[in-house]
């Protein structure tokens, strides 16, 4: 007889503590629905992927997307509602044309289950047409079709994804967007999970065990307002103006809701409505809410501050921790001096127009010395020789003065994928142009790319690096579609099924896999507003 699931472990999967009336229904029900993987014949296939205890996660999992459908919470259909309106069908991988809105269907269960299996676990790519997954799923529906009457709403539940139209406390928003990518069911495997690594990590590197709980604190508002899942590539902020629906009118305001910037500031000055603060790294000013810092003694200007700061509704909220230090020029300099640190207010001052002229220039530059060709293959310590020669012959490009030229391709340097101690790994390497970030180096996917630059291509150990390519978070999504657009013809991946099917899918399937690295960041150094860096 196999163990029970309790309470415990479904709530888990919620975003309350205490068990409500509702619960014990749904807890039966989930406990049916592991019987049913356990003994319905494909548990061992099952098993290939996921450990014992995983399977009472993915009854959870399963139950919780019918009790969800049930109580009208909404998180399955802004899922189905999103993927329709960016790809116009319900679903990725199954055919919907017998698909029932708002209602349960066997493919939502398919491809659950699916997720799940590809979350849970990164060392095997499970594919989303494998039979056991198909039967799991109708066998599922079965007992969720038979319940489909009797089932209660969980009304508890539902208010957990609503807020007052005239909601103007962000620490309500953010409340929101913790209860999304934390304690909801889609993204508990997800979110969740990677928050937990992340908090185990720094637990174990922190030396300062006594103020771990601040530090822990921090990294989870970092978390919060960082993180995209692995559905969509969306933030928690996105999720909720979903959620919430754009006709409700703070969906605009959580679509609208910055960054968040923590750094070190210097003190200013405060009066009745605000705290005045400057930021050390780039000089900008802000004027932090007293709502959000009400109880703070700061008397002295100039005192250095340790905050995190968030725009809500057009005013910036203190979000996470803060500490203070008497004024210290060494560290003020040191600040300055971080490239790092100023680009945590690019979003407020990037020059879009400026960068893409830039990165334009820049491709034009490196395709001159690599005859017309955006990618190009080369031992890995001729990597260096490369570079400078491209970076010389942007500088002949640009009509700017000798230092802001230095400064302008600093950020090609830096933006590379693979770190110098890596890059010494591998004999062979690649450098691509990324049109929306620029230079990316990279090694061990080599054989993907069947061009005739390339001397290193080797079609029997094509299909590894071609998956690898894909579904690895270290190699860009521009990186990956240059590969398809160019060489798919070419690579014996896809003229297979698999490779096929996965072609119709390929956006969601890039969004899925490159979970940190999907929206390419632009981090060249622009030159001095003071001087105009066009040709």
């Amino acid at each position: 007889m196999i163990n029970r699931i309790y309470k415990d472990s479904w709530l888990d999967l919620k975003p309350y503590d205490r068990i409500v009336a509702t619960d014990y229904y749904y807890l039966n029900l989930c406990n049916e629905v592991k019987d049913m993987i356990v003994y319905g014949g494909n548990f061992d296939e099952l098993l290939s992927y996921l450990e014992e205890e995983d399977i009472d996660y993915l009854s959870c999992l399963l139950t919780s997307y019918f009790e969800d459908i049930i109580s009208g919470s909404n998180i399955w259909n802004t899922f189905v509602k999103i993927h329709k309106r960016m790809y116009g069908k319900f679903l990725p991988f199954y055919d919907t044309d017998v698909y029932y809105e708002e209602e349960i269907n066997s493919q939502d269960i398919s491809f659950l289950i699916w997720y799940f299996l590809n979350i849970i676990q990164d060392e095997m790519l499970v594919s989303p047409y494998h039979g056991f997954i198909l039967v799991i799923a109708e066998s599922v529906m079965e007992l969720f079709d038979n319940a489909w009457d009797d089932a209660p709403e969980n009304e508890v539940l539902k208010t957990y994804y609503q807020m007052e139209e005239n909601e103007d406390n962000y620490y309500t928003a953010r409340e929101m967007i913790s209860k999304i990518l934390f304690e909801t069911y889609l993204f508990h495997p997800d979110t969740q999970r990677r928050l937990v690594e992340e908090e185990q990590e720094l637990d174990e590197k922190m030396e300062d065990k006594e103020n771990i709980l601040l530090y822990l604190r921090e990294a989870q508002d970092d978390f919060l307002h960082s993180a995209h899942t692995r559905l969509f590539n969306l933030k928690g902020k996105e999720w909720a103006a979903e959620i919430l629906g754009d006709e409700h009118p703070l969906s605009r305001d959580f679509r609208n809701m910055s960054p968040r910037i923590a750094g070190l500031f210097l003190y200013k000055g405060q009066d009745e409505k605000d705290v005045f603060v400057e930021h050390i790294a780039s000089g900008m000013r802000f004027n932090m809410t007293q709502k959000s810092f009400e109880e703070n003694s700061i008397k002295d200007i100039d005192t250095i501050l340790y905050l995190g700061l968030v725009r809500w509704k057009e005013e910036w909220w203190f979000s996470g921790i803060s500490f203070q230090a008497p004024y210290n020029a060494n560290i003020v300099m040191k600040e300055k001096k971080s490239a790092k640190t100023k680009r945590a207010v690019d979003f407020l001052t990037i020059d879009k127009k400026k960068t893409e002229e830039v990165l334009k220039d820049q491709l034009e530059a490196f395709k001159m010395v690599n005859n017309g060709e955006q990618i190009v293959f080369l031992p890995a310590d001729k990597v260096d020789e490369f570079v400078k020669k491209f970076i010389d012959k942007y500088n002949e490009l640009i009509d700017i003065p000798e230092e802001e030229k230095k400064e302008a391709m600093r950020g090609a340097k830096q933006n590379e994928l693979l770190s110098r101690e890596d890059l010494s790994k591998f004999k062979t390497v690649l450098i691509f142009f990324n049109p929306f970030s620029g230079l990316e180096i990279a090694s061990g996917v080599e054989h993907a790319f069947p061009l005739s630059n390339n001397p290193y291509f080797d079609e029997d150990k094509s299909q590894d690096d071609v998956v690898s390519l894909l579904s690895s978070d270290m190699f860009s999504k521009e990186l990956a579609m240059y590969c398809i657009d160019h060489c798919k013809e070419d690579l014996p991946f896809f003229k297979n099924e698999l490779g096929l099917l996965y072609l119709e899918d390929i956006d969601f399937l890039l969004r899925f896999w490159k979970k940190t690295n999907y929206f390419a960041t632009p981090t060249i150094t622009l030159a001095s507003d003071k001087t105009d860096s066009k040709k």
